[in-house]
């Protein structure tokens, strides 16, 4: 597309848009809109050039007026968590679309919604179907493993929430099995609570921990009451992978967040078996005991999966 092109294009469509959640900025300039977006939210990591677009909120709340002020004639939010900012929006005359995806399905859609909305709708059907396609080759890979390792995935740490959709969903693309099934369709949080003995109970073999606003503790998760019995701490197999890469709902999910979960099961799986079996699955046996030691809480355990040990955003999970 050229630049006469690109001018028409934001003629007929949204050419100043502000986005309260990371998700459809990311997705925006994976379309190659990123020129059309005058605002984001302050939790904003991906792009890394994103971050020199204002900053007009954070996820429960936003500077209305500096929002006026940009002008925007496109204002995208999400969830019910963000209502009340969309609603005072919509008072003050700006235009807004609020989406609400809690399951791949929903943030493939989402992501050719997006597309549609600023009239590049081909561009954004194309970029959906690489990111299903990458999915299925994960899929694929997965179904290969010897053993479905059974996971838990820890949202917050008190009170101790499980997995969204989402998550849970790419967990299972990803090659682990959620200890927690029967949680995954519930939206909010406090209908994802568990408790710590019934973790104990389901005895998963890999933890997964992202802290939505904060840093893990693997220290803390060690020390738990009980926990030692756990397969998952006992063996070592406690990692933090960061919010930004799994619980936002759209194109990093998809992309970082299921490789650092698939790479993870991958490497516990490969460590578990013997070294003809390891061969005959074609796994790679990438921790070694330096590795061991920081998912036991002595390093980063981010270290041991390539993930970056930094403390991570606000997540857009309710």
């Amino acid at each position: 597309m050229n630049r006469c092109e690109e001018l028409c294009l934001m003629a007929k469509y949204p050419s100043r848009i502000v986005c309260l959640t990371e998700e459809t900025t990311e997705t925006l300039y994976l379309l190659g809109q990123g020129d059309r977006i005058v605002g984001v939210s302050g939790y904003t990591v991906r792009p890394p050039e994103a971050r020199q677009k204002p900053r007009v909120s954070s996820f429960i709340n936003a500077r209305f007026d500096a929002i006026e002020a940009l002008k925007p004639d496109l204002v995208l939010a999400f969830s019910d968590l963000q209502a009340d900012l969309a609603a005072e929006l919509v008072r003050r005359g700006i235009a807004v679309v609020a989406f609400n995806q809690r399951t791949v399905e929903e943030i493939l859609q989402m992501i050719r919604m997006l597309g549609g909305l600023v009239g590049c709708q081909a561009e954004a059907e194309q970029l959906a179907d690489s990111m299903d396609a990458g999915l299925n080759r994960i899929r694929e890979t997965a179904w290969h493993f010897p053993h479905r390792l059974r996971v838990f995935f820890e949202e917050w740490d008190d009170p101790l929430i499980s997995g969204i959709r989402w998550v849970e969903e790419l967990v299972e693309i990803a090659g682990g099995a959620p200890i927690f099934p029967e949680l995954s369709e519930a939206r909010l949080a406090k209908d994802r609570i568990v408790d710590p003995a019934e973790v104990i109970r389901r005895d998963p073999e890999v933890i997964l921990a992202s802290w939505c606003g904060k840093r893990v503790n693997l220290p803390r998760i060690h020390a738990r009451p009980g926990w030692r019995a756990v397969t998952a701490v006992r063996e070592g197999r406690v990692f933090e992978i960061k919010s930004t890469y799994i619980l936002q709902p759209g194109p990093a999910s998809l992309t970082e967040g299921v490789r650092q979960i698939h790479e993870i099961v991958k490497r516990v799986n490969a460590t578990s078996l013997g070294p003809s079996l390891v061969q005959r699955y074609k796994l790679e046996p990438s921790i070694d005991s330096d590795d061991h030691a920081a998912s036991s809480g002595r390093n980063s355990a981010s270290e041991t999966a390539g993930m970056i040990p930094a403390a991570a955003p606000s997540s857009n999970s309710s």
